[in-house]
């Protein structure tokens, strides 16, 4: 067990856990569910590995009431989830999928009679094929389309619902999707990647705008990536190189968002895509500031990628996760008092976690030690941000279970519960026995009379 945290605020702190749609709901061609562009994507040879797709993925349509169980075991306060956008309209736009939304219905019904908070991400990447087919995040008209696809969203569940995030990582689903190629669609194109970004930006800025007007009491969010940013080498090009990935990467989004620009690095890049009143249409005012991040990473120079920087490497030595990932907790800390000082919301931790690549014992566990000590070492550099000022409300581990991880099929896993893809058997890990305890001593803790 780590030690205690009493420079974290007890009450109202929020412990949980996330997931998204296409990560583990399955169920892609049930109950009038319209194809995603991910749907898509698993189907071209050699775009994800094994040529694995989210057909079935954790089941969790079908599934559902045995997470929540789960959830309820471990005594979280809130689930981070997304919904399925082509779920709940089919073509992206028009006529409701009345099935879709009652699968919705259900899960949030389970969730308030488990006592868990539902967070609701509108967006978790998984756009509308019917939608892509029409020009999808490239067309100006899509803030449209998801601002009415918000108000859908607001007006089925704004009265169970309150806590609301608009986009859930939209550098990665962008730089990954229009500028390396690797995610859905799979694109490598400059003025996509730049045209994408803008109009993400203001589907954010809409969203806002119609889930303020259908939801009373709304508490809304959105989610962004944060990973320091470091040269490969200490070359001037690799340098410039990280300079231009932390612009994209760490700020498009957010001081779009929050403070109404776009960063130096990229600005003029984006002047050619922006309208008069854009900034202030991306500018409305949100509540919270999402927050996901694992650890470091690493650019060089490269002329010939889209924006002039490719992936790097991290040093030779660097303490990594059994999936490659630079292990860095003091990063950790680092970057939640960047956010407080840039941004000044109070900030939830939507995703940290370990990934591995892994079996069944011989008992049949899965005695996860380096998932334990990576939590334990990152919720205490969370403890030492807060203590130095960092208004951190909320911890949610990603995630509850092994699924579906984009390119990486279901080689990579997650989970606090390991899932048996060919049974669907859930199993609990040592981390998730951890995380219970771990929830039920922050509730035993004596609460600090300085504590709000």
């Amino acid at each position: 067990m780590p030690p205690s945290l009493p420079a974290v605020p007890r009450r109202g702190f929020v412990w949980g856990v996330s997931t998204s749609s296409y990560q583990i709901e399955g169920a892609v061609e049930e109950d009038g569910r319209g194809p995603s562009i991910w749907d898509t994507h698993c189907r071209i040879p050699g775009r994800v590995a094994n040529g694995d797709t989210g057909d079935i993925a954790c089941d969790h349509y079908h599934r559902y009431a045995e997470d929540i169980a789960l959830m309820r075991e471990l005594g979280v306060g809130g689930y981070r989830f997304s919904v399925a956008w082509p779920r709940v309209l089919p073509q992206g736009r028009g006529k409701p999928n009345e099935a879709g939304l009652a699968f919705y219905d259900r899960l949030i019904d389970a969730l308030l009679g488990a006592g868990i908070e539902p967070w609701l991400c509108l967006y978790h990447w998984d756009l509308p094929q019917a939608l892509e087919d029409q020009g999808g995040w490239t067309c100006r008209d899509s803030a449209i389309w998801f601002a009415d696809y918000a108000a859908l969203i607001g007006r089925r569940y704004g009265d169970r619902v309150k806590r609301f995030a608009t986009f859930n990582e939209p550098a990665v689903s962008t730089l990954f999707g229009y500028g390396f190629g690797w995610n859905a669609p799979g694109l490598r194109d400059l003025d996509a990647l730049l045209r994408t970004t803008h109009h993400i930006n203001l589907a954010h800025g809409a969203a806002v705008d119609a889930l303020r007007a259908a939801v009373s009491g709304a508490s809304i969010g959105a989610i962004h990536n944060r990973q320091p940013c470091r040269p490969e080498s200490g070359s001037r090009a690799d340098r410039e190189a990280t300079a231009l990935l932390d612009a994209y990467w760490n700020r498009a989004f957010p001081d779009a968002q929050i403070l109404g620009c776009y960063p130096d690095p990229m600005a003029e890049r984006m002047a050619p895509y922006l309208q008069s009143s854009d900034l202030a249409r991306v500018q409305r005012p949100i509540d919270w500031f999402g927050l996901n991040h694992y650890g470091p990473i690493y650019a060089k120079a490269d002329p010939s990628a889209v924006l002039g920087f490719a992936w790097g490497s991290a040093p030779n030595g660097t303490l990594r996760s059994e999936i490659g990932w630079h292990i860095e907790p003091a990063a950790f800390e680092r970057e939640l008092l960047a956010v407080q000082q840039a941004y000044g919301l109070p900030i939830y931790v939507m995703e940290n976690g370990y990934g591995a690549r892994e079996a069944l014992d011989a008992s049949g566990r899965i005695p996860d030690r380096k998932r334990i000590d990576y939590l334990a070492a990152y919720i205490g550099a969370l403890q030492q941000a807060v203590a130095k000022g960092a208004d951190v409300r909320g911890y949610f581990i990603w995630s509850l279970l092994d699924n579906f991880e984009w390119g990486n099929g279901y080689n990579d896993r997650f989970g606090l519960v390991y899932v048996d893809y060919p049974t669907q058997r859930r199993i609990r890990k040592d981390s998730f026995h951890w995380y219970a305890e771990f929830i039920r001593a922050q509730a035993r803790r004596p609460q600090s009379s300085a504590e709000p």
